[in-house]
């Protein structure tokens, strides 16, 4: 199954853009099945060159419903599906910076047509959108807005399926979907774990864990242990009996977690950190235009799901913990912050994990303590 989309945005500096339109025809390989197409209010100002290509102004959007209303909706319609778009990158970009705006963590295979149509038409004189679909007879209406350009995706889209004579698009997707030459207790572990950010624990027959990981995508890391080759991962495979997980949804909070407890369960597959010396604190950043120099700070990131946020304390240069929060004066009250807080150890490990965390700005925003 598909979802062939387009998206209109605002221009602007990179993941700082907004969404101002949608459009997506999911496609089961023969027919639309369903189909959302909708005008986004981005909340700031568009460029005014965007607004000459696609004739879409802020007056337009002012009654649109934001991204946070129509969120629910995406999610629902692209679940299970693979992404397809014309520069697949750009969009899939754009989509996950608003998700992870609503702090939540979202995930699709996808497939660029601008990569496939180089493999299967190499002689097109050009694989930019209008050009090619003009150059093949697809008719094109309303080009630069986001329905157009995602009928002329779709139909670029099936004649690269005919083209594809060897189907070697349908084979990288179920390759990609397959979970190799599994057993089936192996099938049942994996097709119970979700395609999400989060932290792994593998269990042999007396529930110890002798594994644990943290991923991106679960469910991938996951299969690949039950399909790698070598004897460790043979070992792996023979003893696990059971796989748990938690979901995260920051990257942050797993890597986090991940160090934590490579500490304290020390698997006997996993290669256990070192202890080293965590004298000094987390050295204070420039981040968001401010200094945290008194090196006492929140961090807020994605959570597990729409409407959560996970937030780091750091107090003093040391790392105090972590946990999730869904309203706001659960994080402006220090005492009730710290109530929602899971402690965790500082270490060597910890520091250098949030330090290169902060200066990838990968963070949502870091607040101060005394500015809460």
């Amino acid at each position: 199954m598909y979802t062939v989309l387009d998206i209109e945005t605002t221009g602007g500096k990179f993941n700082e853009e907004g969404i101002t339109e949608i459009a997506i025809h999911k496609f089961d390989g023969h027919n639309v099945v369903d189909k959302f197409i909708s005008l986004i209010n981005p909340e700031k100002e568009i460029q005014p060159f965007v607004v000459n290509l696609t004739g879409i102004n802020n007056k337009m959007l002012r009654t649109a419903p934001k991204f946070y209303e129509v969120a629910k909706r995406i999610v629902e319609i692209t679940k299970d599906t693979v992404i397809v778009a014309h520069n697949a990158q750009f969009d899939y970009r754009i989509l996950r910076t608003e998700f992870r705006r609503l702090g939540y963590q979202f995930e699709r295979k996808t497939l660029c047509t601008v990569d496939l149509s180089k493999k299967l038409i190499p002689e097109a004189e050009s694989h930019s959108l209008g050009k090619l679909v003009r150059s093949l007879g697809i008719p094109v209406s309303d080009r630069h807005r986001a329905n157009g350009d995602a009928l002329a995706t779709l139909m670029l889209f099936k004649l690269l399926l005919a083209k594809d004579s060897d189907k070697n698009i349908i084979k990288e997707i179920v390759r990609a979907e397959t979970l190799g030459e599994l057993s089936a207790r192996q099938l049942d572990i994996v097709e119970s774990i979700p395609s999400e950010v989060g932290i792994y624990y593998m269990h042999n027959k007396d529930g110890e864990i002798i594994y644990l990981g943290k991923s991106s995508n679960l469910k991938k890391r996951v299969n690949r242990h039950f399909i790698q080759d070598g004897e460790k991962a043979r070992k792996l495979q023979k003893e696990t009996r059971k796989v748990t997980f938690e979901k995260t949804g920051s990257e942050l909070v797993a890597l986090l977690k991940e160090n934590e407890e490579l500490q304290r369960n020390k698997p006997k597959y996993n290669n256990t950190p070192r202890k080293t010396n965590k004298s000094k604190g987390i050295k204070p950043i420039q981040l968001n235009g401010y200094d945290h120099s008194s090196s006492s700070f929140i961090i807020k990131d994605t959570g597990r799901e729409i409407g959560e946020r996970s937030v780091i304390l750091v107090k003093n240069g040391h790392f105090i913990g972590l946990g999730y929060y869904n309203l706001n004066h659960q994080i402006n009250n220090i005492h009730i912050l710290e109530s929602v807080i899971t402690p965790m150890a500082f270490s060597a490990g910890s520091k250098t994990i949030i330090e290169g965390y902060l200066k990838q700005k990968k963070a949502l925003e870091v607040i101060e303590l005394n500015k809460l």
